[in-house]
């Protein structure tokens, strides 16, 4: 399956039952902290990965400028060590990716400008807004090497998905395997309703669908 299936496929299932499919395959892949800062669209994409740093002595830094080499329907993630005292984003950067097709940016660290991303209609997930430049307080060390976050690991191509509960890695080795546990979930989960609403007991309806072992660790 090609990767723009795959995006599309991803697209359509929301975080926690990615997240749920990931605990049964014993992968780490949810991002703690990080929340939508912009509009109410969800994302799925490759990742296109950034690492920022304290600057040096000489306290010169750079922000932004890898956004050239981000293809369209990718999804920038970029790691500032989780930094909320100056931000890695704002609405230059924002409007730039709408007008390319980027499909949004994931931050561990802040943003700011939040109203041109929303203007921009660009998804947009940050730790935090914070309004400080991180010019000269930051520099871009890495761009498309791996990097972790919250002690998930996320290489160049991976998959990211993010909604209004937050976002989720998953290796893309692993996609089509969470991708069907996933969708099983779901399905799952929209059996226990329709069993619900048809006059059946919450308590049966998960005993009779295993709602409680749907993200358990597989032995």
């Amino acid at each position: 399956m090609d990767e723009h299936a795959i995006a599309e496929r991803l697209g359509l299932l929301p975080t926690a039952s990615v997240s749920d499919a990931l605990d049964r395959l014993g992968l780490p892949g949810s991002l703690r902290g990080i929340q939508r800062q912009s509009t109410g669209r969800s994302v799925a994409g490759r990742a296109f990965t950034v690492r920022y740093e304290p600057v040096g002595e000489d306290g010169a830094g750079t922000v932004g400028d890898f956004l050239d080499d981000v293809q369209a329907g990718e999804v920038v993630v970029i790691d500032n060590e989780g930094r909320t005292d100056c931000t890695v984003w704002g609405g230059i950067m924002a409007r730039v990716a709408a007008g390319r097709g980027i499909a949004g940016t994931v931050i561990n660290g802040s943003c700011r400008d939040t109203a041109a991303a929303e203007s921009a209609g660009y998804p947009l997930w940050a730790v935090s807004r914070f309004m400080r430049t991180g010019k000269d307080r930051v520099r871009c060390v890495a761009v498309q090497e791996a990097i972790t976050i919250g002690g998930v690991r996320i290489a160049p191509g991976d998959y990211l998905l993010a909604d209004a509960d937050g976002a989720v890695a998953i290796p893309s080795g692993r996609i089509e395997e969470v991708l069907g546990l996933a969708e099983e979930i779901e399905r799952i989960e929209h059996e226990i309703v329709a069993a619900v609403l048809d006059g059946a007991q919450l308590a049966d309806a998960r005993w009779q669908f295993a709602y409680h072992t749907l993200q358990r660790r597989s032995v």
